[in-house]
């Protein structure tokens, strides 16, 4: 403890006084003294603590117990190092794919404070030195507590033995020692010594360091507490050559990926008085990009081999194929080379790598071997497993179970990759057949890496839409002279008109049920087909193909198979479900809406709702259409500019002169 100046006791000691007068007279009180009072308190000599407490009657070993429990409370937590703004920065260059060197962010905040760490055990092997102070606590024939500053001089003052040399001596020798020096100044007395308050000292880190220059720190600081303090490295520091001078030599190194790799601290030394750190500029660097865990810039510090690189590269990813890896070297400083290498033979694995390499291991193709996908209006959605013989029903089991409430039970494709080139081939199948007759000609046989396409039974759905057009698309892309693409278009009276694929047998019937089937109103006497060719000399020809649309196995739509480029019609009956209506109201005896036919006149639609009744006012009727209203609404808005033209120009022209009859007369001609 810090001795408290003559004019402070003066200030304090009434106080202290007072205080332990009120609390004379129930001494099971006392602890109810505050913790400031009882640090004020605590900060008196003892003999002075002795003296007030005698003359108070308050139990003195009372108040030193819980002084010493309040000291032995743990502090609150320091916040000794502040996050960095520049996280962000360092989160958005990884995003980006921009390589960064390894392990400088562990030095990335900066200090917030200068406060020793001390609420941790003190070593046996920590070496006293002047400022730490040793408490010592008696107890047997003597109870009494003790606080022994280590002076400059390097001794401690034992009272009635004298001072006793400490510094440059381990803390465990040190307690052996006074232990055994105060047992035989008091016999029949034990002590308890432990370390109070420690030093600071001061040490001076040099070289690549973000903010070098000399640093106060606590005599349990560490080399990476020390760098902590002062901010970190460069990026142009070594990590792996991080050396501790004292008096001129090195009397140590540490390597800081054994920490952040493997989590070893057993070569961070322990820092001392006039200490200090040299952070020499960085050695060969290797770069590991693409399937690790961790990409980065590494250095190097012995000679190294490219599964040393995958190892401190955190390993290999998931998608990771190192069979399909590449190196690239600087050749004599002159140029850069690539070599495609395969880390999974060992001839590559064990090969030595040199300063300035860059490793890059490849992923896997997104599409894999050994799959089937089921995509669109599934209720799982995905890849499943590919095995030898597998056919639809072994995916598509159940309609409740596989499919989802809108999906188009009669239209569905599988498409598939027919040589490796990448060339689609589509198979059409029905979904609704599927269930009702599994192994039957609906069930097609899957080949590994099918696509099975499943669509909303809802045309307008984006979801058909996008599914159709992205497959569309793929086929444009591979179209050429020799092989036009295989898609054509429907229009009409059909519930999904527009552009299909379609498969190598693909029938007109085929295309209406891609489509969703005809409408109510597709006139089932005729539909046509427009077919573009090319003939022997190169001029485009269009042959027009007509059929009959008759429902059962005997439908010409299935003997017509589509070529590419194709275009159906399935054209609508003439005013199908179209209904003209007027209305009838008044002195008629069933007024109301009527439906008429082409070529009902006035008297027939009368006739129809039963003639006039007795009131009616024949001459008086009102006819009126909306056509002829539109027309009427239009003159008359006419007539209205035309006035209001003329009724400006005499108001301008005429002057004074202008009658204010007229005037008004055209006024209310107006309203």
């Amino acid at each position: 403890m810090n001795a408290v100046t003559p004019f402070s006791q003066r200030r304090l000691y009434p106080l202290i006084g007072a205080l332990l007068a009120l609390l004379c007279s129930t001494p099971v009180l006392a602890l109810d003294i505050s913790d400031e009072q009882l640090r004020q308190f605590q900060n008196l000599p003892r003999a002075q603590q002795q003296a007030l407490a005698q003359q108070q009657g308050v139990d003195l070993d009372e108040l030193t117990s819980r002084a010493e429990r309040q000291q032995d409370q743990r502090p609150e937590d320091i916040q000794v190092v502040e996050t960095d703004s520049s996280a962000s920065a360092r989160d958005t260059d990884r995003a980006s794919g921009e390589l960064r060197p390894f392990g400088y962010d562990l030095f990335s905040g900066r200090p917030s404070t200068f406060a020793p760490v001390t609420e941790i055990p003190i070593p046996s092997a920590y070496i006293i030195g002047p400022g730490d102070v040793i408490q010592v606590q008696l107890y047997g024939n003597r109870n009494d507590r003790l606080e022994l500053p280590v002076t400059r001089d390097g001794t401690v003052q034992l009272p009635e033995s004298g001072p006793v040399a400490v510094t440059g001596m381990a803390f465990e020798e040190v307690r052996e020692q006074l232990s055994r020096q105060l047992r035989n100044t008091y016999m029949g007395t034990e002590v308890s010594i432990s370390i109070g308050a420690l030093r600071s000292m001061r040490v001076f880190i040099l070289g690549e360091a973000k903010n070098p220059g000399s640093y106060t720190v606590s005599s349990l600081s560490t080399m990476t507490n020390a760098l902590l303090v002062s901010g970190g490295i460069e990026t142009s520091g070594s990590l792996r050559n991080v050396q501790l001078k004292r008096d001129g030599n090195v009397v140590a190194t540490l390597d800081l990926y054994d920490l952040l790799l493997s989590g070893d601290t057993s070569n961070d030394q322990r820092l001392q008085p006039g200490d200090t750190l040299f952070i020499p500029p960085v050695g060969p660097t290797v770069a590991v990009d693409g399937e690790v865990r961790r990409p980065a810039i590494y250095e190097l510090r012995t000679e190294s081999t490219l599964a040393d690189m995958i190892t401190m590269a955190g390993g290999y990813t998931r998608d990771a194929a190192p069979a399909h890896s590449q190196l690239e070297r600087v050749a004599d400083r002159r140029s850069r080379g690539l070599e495609s290498i395969d880390l999974t033979a060992s001839e590559h694995h064990n090969r030595t790598v040199r300063e300035g390499d860059t490793l890059t291991v490849q992923s896997l193709n997104a599409i894999t071997d050994g799959f089937v996908e089921l995509r669109g209006e599934a209720r799982r959605p995905g890849k499943r497993e590919w095995r030898d013989g597998m056919t639809l029903s072994d995916i598509l089991s159940e309609r409740r179970q596989d499919l989802t409430e809108r999906a188009d039970l009669n239209y569905g494709l599988v498409v598939r990759e027919r040589n490796p080139e990448g060339e689609l081939e589509i198979l059409q199948f029905s979904p609704a057949h599927l269930f009702q007759h599994p192994g039957g000609d609906q069930d097609l046989a899957l080949q590994e890496r099918d696509q099975i396409l499943l669509f909303s039974s809802h045309g307008a759905d984006e979801p058909r839409r996008d599914l159709l057009e992205e497959l569309l698309t793929q086929l444009d892309l591979q179209a050429s002279p020799e092989q036009p693409v295989p898609a054509v278009t429907i229009g009409g009276a059909v519930r999904h008109p527009g552009r299909y694929p379609i498969a190598r047998n693909t029938s007109a019937q085929d295309l209406i049920t891609a489509a969703g089937g005809l409408r109510d109103s597709a006139l089932m006497l005729e539909a046509e087909i427009v077919r573009s060719a090319v003939n022997d000399r190169g001029e485009a020809t269009t042959e027009l193909l007509s059929f009959t649309l008759f429902p059962g196995p005997d439908n010409p739509a299935r003997d017509i198979t589509l070529q590419s480029y194709d275009r159906l019609l399935i054209k609508s009956v003439p005013g199908f479900a179209q209904r003209e209506t007027v209305t009838l109201e008044g002195e008629v005896r069933f007024p109301g809406e009527y439906s008429i036919r082409l070529g009902d006149t006035l008297e027939d639609l009368l006739e129809r709702a039963g003639g006039l009744t007795e009131r009616a006012f024949p001459e008086g009727a009102v006819f009126s259409r909306e056509r002829l209203r539109r027309l009427e609404q239009e003159r008359m808005n006419m007539a209205e500019q035309r006035l209001r033209r003329d009724l400006l120009g005499m108001q301008l022209g005429a002057g004074d002169d202008a009658s204010p009859q007229d005037l008004a007369m055209l006024q209310n001609l107006l309203q």
